[in-house]
């Protein structure tokens, strides 16, 4: 069986109060999941744009996933299917708000 279908995936980044967040937006045509992600940078790193960016889309992709297997997961289960949890991976570089 051949199966061939198309999600639309848009990241918005934006910076505020030396905060770079993230939001992504899974659009499947029939649900829509949308994933958050942030980086803070210490005062004393240097002002590289691009790495708060990339951690913080990072962070909001991850969101995401984790969201899209729990989807997975709660339909397997509600086959009659047991299912695996997964641990979660903990966060690597600039902290987010919520660690500080």
């Amino acid at each position: 069986m051949s199966h061939t279908v198309e999600w639309k995936v848009r990241l918005y980044l934006f910076e505020e109060e030396g905060t770079t967040k993230a939001r992504v937006v899974l659009n499947t045509g029939t649900t829509e999941l949308i994933g958050h992600g942030a980086a803070h940078r210490s005062p004393e790193d240097a002002d590289v744009p691009e790495i708060g960016d990339e951690l913080a889309a990072g962070r909001a992709m991850c969101d995401l996933g984790r969201q899209l297997v729990d989807v997975a997961e709660r339909d397997i289960g509600g086959m009659g299917t047991s299912t695996t949890r997964r641990s979660a991976r903990p966060n690597t570089g600039w902290s987010t708000p919520d660690q500080m």
